[in-house]
């Protein structure tokens, strides 16, 4: 069964114009949207399939500042605080609680480093703990296993994937923006060389700003408009197991396997990390600045197959704007599990965590999630095309920082000082090989 999902009802009718168009219906866009209507601007969010039906539904569901890299932590430090403030915005639980992050380790290398990110925590008053091998062992008495050390992170948490984005999604409409679901923006009209329009499956809406937020089809997107976009998508499975193991802790990560409580009361369980690479025509394409990444990840990944090439996401195919394109023959990415994969985690969550025998797996499902060569986001208006402002390449992180995401797109957008310095963020860096600047996650 694939992820659960919350549903939630589109916007009655298609705007004819809009001050900005958020193109994507996952944490990012909706962030973006939602910041912007709560401003008063006239927005208007477009989504192929569902709002959150992929990456954003199919996540751990941690909002973490633990062990982010220094160019992501600003905002990761943000989005905790602007997820507090979404359930209070909206009257609506999205299931963020600060219940605190548990890392365990018998590595000395790994505790080192752990170590080493607690101490560049400090001079951006950033709390974590590290823990001795005695109050590692009490904390993970769940697991009935002594360990050499530990991290605890008490500030931050976790979100419910099935519910938040939607939750926030059906705030954009409450301050006056627009949500429309199973509605593809097949392109970009452009007017003496800025944006002047999108067109959609159900008619063009005039407006001066897009956002493209669509997380492992932006790529793709961007290359209609001749931008060449490094990305690349990789195929993680991850499965739930229903309510019925007590005892253990709400968010626990070790090197074998994770868990995080959900809503309902059960877990969803996953190896960090592991991930199948799905060959496709744009992996070939960027396959020479990835190399850094690969290097970097090479233990955690292995050879998929053909799902990748077969969901469309990653072609380099043009398109015209009168015709159905790749978005509308799927609109929602749902690729395979890795079964073998899921009854490895499966396994080695049992093992690691006795409770759990008592459970049995509920969903089981996979998702792609999209990198840039860095594994830094790319967030900014595109060099040549005004108007044409670019929020994708998340690499796994984007449930976590998409408040903050949105709500610095929502101030670059309106003119506001930026909640967070956007800088590192800029596209244009991506020219440039990344060597020595893959973030360290």
């Amino acid at each position: 069964m694939p992820a659960p999902l919350m549903h939630i009802d589109s916007s009655p009718s298609l705007p004819r114009e809009a001050d900005v168009v958020v193109i994507g219906g996952g944490v990012v866009g909706v962030f973006t949207a939602y910041y912007l209507a709560r401003r008063g601007v006239s927005v208007a969010l477009l989504e192929k399939g569902r709002v959150a039906a992929e990456q954003s539904s199919r996540n751990w569901g941690w909002c973490r500042q633990q062990n982010r890299d220094a160019r992501e932590l600003p905002m990761a430090t943000k989005s905790l605080d602007l997820w507090e403030k979404v359930a209070q915005e909206t009257g609506e639980d999205t299931g963020f609680r600060r219940c605190g992050l548990l890392y365990l380790s018998q590595n000395d290398d790994e505790l080192a480093g752990w170590a080493k990110w607690r101490d560049f925590a400090r001079t951006v008053g950033v709390t974590t703990h590290m823990l001795s091998a005695e109050e590692a062992t009490e904390r993970g008495k769940a697991t009935g296993r002594k360990w050499k050390g530990g991290v605890f992170s008490p500030t931050d948490g976790t979100a419910d994937p099935s519910k938040a984005v939607p939750v926030a999604a059906r705030g954009i409409m409450a301050a006056g923006g627009t949500v429309h679901q199973y509605c593809a923006a097949r392109g970009i009209e452009l007017s003496a060389g800025r944006v002047s329009g999108v067109v959609t499956e159900a008619g063009t809406i005039r407006t001066t700003t897009v956002v493209m937020a669509g997380g492992a089809w932006a790529s793709s997107f961007c290359n209609q408009l001749g931008i060449r976009f490094p990305q690349a998508a990789v195929r993680q499975s991850i499965l739930a197991v229903a309510p019925g193991a007590n005892g253990l802790p709400d968010a626990l990560h070790t090197a074998r396997v994770s868990l995080t409580r959900r809503g309902n009361g059960g877990y969803a369980l996953a190896i960090s990390g592991r991930a199948r690479v799905d060959p496709t025509p744009q992996q070939l394409r960027f396959s020479r600045e990835f190399v850094p990444m690969f290097a970097r990840r090479w233990r955690s990944l292995a050879p998929g197959a053909f799902e990748g090439w077969r969901q469309g996401h990653e072609s380099l195919r043009k398109w015209v704007l009168d015709d159905v394109t790749p978005m509308e023959r799927n609109r929602i990415l749902d690729p395979k599990p890795d079964m073998r994969q899921i009854r490895l985690t499966y396994q080695r969550a049992c093992e690691l965590l006795p409770e759990l025998q008592r459970t049995a797996i509920s969903h089981a499902w996979a998702g792609y999630v999209d990198s840039t060569p860095d594994g830094i986001p790319a967030v900014g208006e595109i060099e040549g095309i005004p108007g044409f402002i670019l929020a994708a390449g998340f690499s796994g992180h984007g449930f976590g920082i998409g408040p903050g995401a949105g709500h610095m797109i929502a101030d670059i957008i309106t003119g506001s000082e930026p909640i967070v310095d956007p800088r590192p963020y800029r596209p244009e860096r991506l020219k440039t090989a990344a060597w020595g600047k893959v973030a360290e996650f």
